[in-house]
């Protein structure tokens, strides 16, 4: 049995749907990150950099098995079931890469973006229009992959479009709903993976955990500034 530490972000989406997806059963156990329940001690005892998602695995190598970070979870999932990878070298390593895209540049962009679009001060003008210009520009170049190949590894839905999905599904509410329009290929790839059973069922779970998790915006102030670094928390 695996036990989901996380709540409702896109980098905790990414898991629900591979578990979904692989048939894995399953347990969540709600991280309310937004009243700093990263922050306790038992949770930094299965993640000591205080993020979800995590997964513990009671049947895994050795016993039981701790595994943190989106990325790292995913290959994980893969590597136990033997699914959601090609096992042509070649195409496993397009998947790979297109997923580290994700990692180092989609989520990254994204997050900073709507950090700075939200929770900024008055001001930051520079920060909202780099990441903004820097979202927009990870979005090019997935349209232009989704151009040439039906899914970002090429002709199989893989690992890596079960990371890039939760943040190319939320475009609309991160830069404007007029914005799909001008992406007809990744409209045309969330549309598709809408429509898979195990998305569905993900995302329904994903609604039940955000409903026992506290929102953003009825987080106190002193716990965001923790959760940001910022105020008393800030190292400078």
């Amino acid at each position: 049995m695996i036990t989901l530490y996380g709540m409702g972000s896109p980098n905790v989406v990414k898991v629900f749907i591979a578990l979904e997806e692989l048939g894995l059963p399953y347990t969540v156990a709600p991280v309310d990150v937004f009243t700093g329940k990263q922050f306790d001690a038992d949770f930094l005892k299965l993640n000591p950099n205080a993020k979800v998602p995590v997964i513990v695995d009671s049947e895994g190598p050795g016993g039981s098995y701790t595994c943190f970070e989106s990325g790292a979870i995913l290959l994980y999932l893969a590597d136990k079931t033997g699914t959601l990878l090609p096992s042509d070298k070649a195409a496993k390593f397009d998947a790979i890469q297109w997923l580290m895209t994700q990692m180092s540049t989609v989520g990254p962009m994204f997050g900073q973006f709507v950090h700075f679009l939200r929770f900024a001060p008055a001001g930051n003008d520079y920060s909202k229009s780099r990441y903004y210009t820097q979202t927009w520009r990870v979005c090019e170049v997935i349209e232009q992959r989704l151009g040439a190949t039906e899914y970002l590894a090429g002709a199989e839905y893989s690992m890596a479009d079960i990371a890039t999905y939760p943040w190319m599904r939320a475009i609309p509410a991160i830069l404007g709903a007029e914005t799909m329009a001008r992406l007809p290929n990744i409209s045309r790839w969330v549309k598709q993976i809408d429509e898979r059973p195990a998305v569905k069922k993900a995302l329904a779970e994903v609604d039940a955990v955000r409903a026992r998790t506290t929102a953003f915006d009825k987080a106190e102030a002193v716990t965001l500034d923790k959760v940001f670094g910022r105020g008393q928390f800030a190292a400078v």
